[in-house]
């Protein structure tokens, strides 16, 4: 659910229901105003796709989300400062991958004993997911030798790896064409639908936010100028 200008206790709210929450929060590079006043509240598992031109601070919102920029002002709650159970996985535009190793070896990166019973559960589902993206041939091939749409795989995997609580993705389909933008997004669905992933999408992709359910937060130079339902957009 995406809300207009309320309080969290104005509406109700309170920290046992929401993921994320954005206060008036406005973010500044200098004397430019990337974000202005921006009211945004992000449920746990739901899927909101952050549209609008370039330059309108989609790349600020994911960032301001993920922890990763502080705001300028305004009040910000996101999930890790309600429980240390909570992690949000970022896929950046410039993906950060280590161009020297393979795959396999960045999307080991995510491996974490805690999270999985042994390294071959690890590796079980990483080829799961791999096999359902059509990259699982090509897990032995270094970076460096990648095109732009299977390091987008590559990223993308290496987060779901990590069992996030949230999922930032900025762009992520930039490299892809049609057919495999739309088998990622329904990897990442099937997240959704089955684990509660909640997934926080900055796309310039209309055909793709038609074909799956969510909501949109829609910014225009800055200011969030509508949330809600995608078939208003």
């Amino acid at each position: 659910m995406l809300t207009g200008r309320t309080h969290p206790q104005q509406s109700g709210l309170n920290h046992q229901n929401y993921l994320f929450h954005l206060d008036n929060m406005t973010v500044d590079y200098g004397s430019f105003r990337a974000l202005k006043s921006i009211q945004l509240t992000i449920f746990p598992g739901e899927i909101i796709f952050v549209t609008g031109p370039s330059g309108a601070g989609k790349t600020s919102l994911l960032n301001v989300l993920g922890g990763h920029l502080a705001p300028t002002s305004g009040r910000v709650i996101l999930p890790h400062q309600k429980s240390s159970k909570h992690f949000v996985a970022t896929v950046f535009q410039d993906l950060r991958l280590i161009h020297k190793k393979t795959c396999e070896e960045n999307i080991f990166m995510s491996y974490d004993p805690q999270l999985y019973h042994s390294k071959n559960d690890f590796y079980k589902e990483m080829s799961e997911i791999a096999r359902a993206l059509s990259i699982d041939t090509f897990l032995d091939r270094k970076i460096e030798d990648c095109n732009g749409g299977l390091k987008q795989k590559v990223a993308m995997i290496r987060a779901l790896m990590a069992k996030p609580t949230a999922l930032l993705a900025d762009e992520p389909t930039s490299s892809l064409d049609k057919e495999s933008s739309y088998r990622l997004f329904e990897v990442l669905n099937h997240f959704n639908q089955k684990k509660g992933l909640t997934i926080v999408w900055a796309t310039h992709n209309r055909d793709l936010i038609k074909q799956f359910p969510g909501k949109v937060a829609h910014l225009e130079a800055g200011k969030l100028v509508y949330s809600g339902h995608a078939c208003f957009i």
